[in-house]
């Protein structure tokens, strides 16, 4: 299916996870600037630094995907998606298992965070299932069917709540390309390069299979941020998927 997102470029919806310490980010940041749009902070780095980080990597012209997966009651969650929005961030995260009308709250503060902050209101992006989950570790929480229908159900939940879209594995990017249309954002962490070290990530696809699935954005964190060169370890990514694209 295509979709809205094949006119932007491959590369420019590679998102940088900066899972880091804020001086190891800033120097990251500054290697990757020209050729990196988008860059995650998430709760480690801005757990410690809060707002002012986002700013920061606003003003350098990055986009900021800031991952902070709210989940609350809907009062609680409304606040935190407005102050998100406010701080100039381009997506925010929240778990689709809080439910719809916590999906719609931070949907509502993340439109007042945004007018606050005098942009765009950032896309809303609700977690299925976590990357790091495999069935086993899904069916000990008490959830019994398959990984893949809680994942297609809670996306289904997510459009009926009208946020953006989902963050979910690669490898059920094409179901939920199905259930939210061309217009839906599909953000999928778990990314590796091929050959690259799975790290703590269940549910993989590379780069160009990702995308190739309906992913609209992907997240790619230690492949590049823990490369003896970053900038090389990006544009070698870019360049997979430019061929890919061929």
């Amino acid at each position: 299916m295509l979709t809205s997102f094949d006119s932007i470029p491959a590369r420019d919806r590679v998102i940088v996870a900066l899972d880091c310490d804020a001086w190891e980010a800033i120097a990251l940041a500054d290697k990757l600037q020209g050729h990196a749009q988008w860059l995650k902070i998430g709760m480690t780095l801005y757990y410690a630094e809060g707002p002012a980080i986002v700013k920061m990597f606003k003003r350098r012209g990055f986009n900021v995907f800031l991952d902070l997966k709210f989940h609350d009651i809907p009062h609680q969650v409304e606040g935190a998606a407005r102050s998100a929005a406010a701080s100039g961030a381009d997506m925010i995260t929240m778990h689709t298992v809080g439910g719809i009308p916590m999906m719609e709250a931070a949907q509502r503060g993340a439109a007042v965070g945004a007018a606050e902050w005098g942009g765009e209101v950032p896309a809303t992006l609700g977690i299925t299932v976590l990357t790091s989950m495999d069935a086993a570790t899904l069916a000990a929480t008490g959830v019994t069917r398959p990984l893949p229908e809680q994942v297609a159900a809670l996306a289904a939940q997510a459009k009926q709540a009208g946020i953006s879209g989902v963050v979910a594995s690669p490898q059920e990017a094409s179901v939920l390309r199905e259930i939210l249309g061309p217009d839906g954002f599909i953000v999928t962490p778990g990314v590796r390069p091929a050959g690259a070290a799975l790290g703590d990530q269940s549910r993989v696809a590379t780069p160009a299979q990702a995308f190739a699935n309906g992913a609209s954005h992907i997240v790619v964190g230690r492949p590049i941020t823990e490369a003896a060169d970053p900038v090389a370890a990006f544009e070698a990514i870019a360049a997979e998927l430019e061929c890919a694209s061929i």
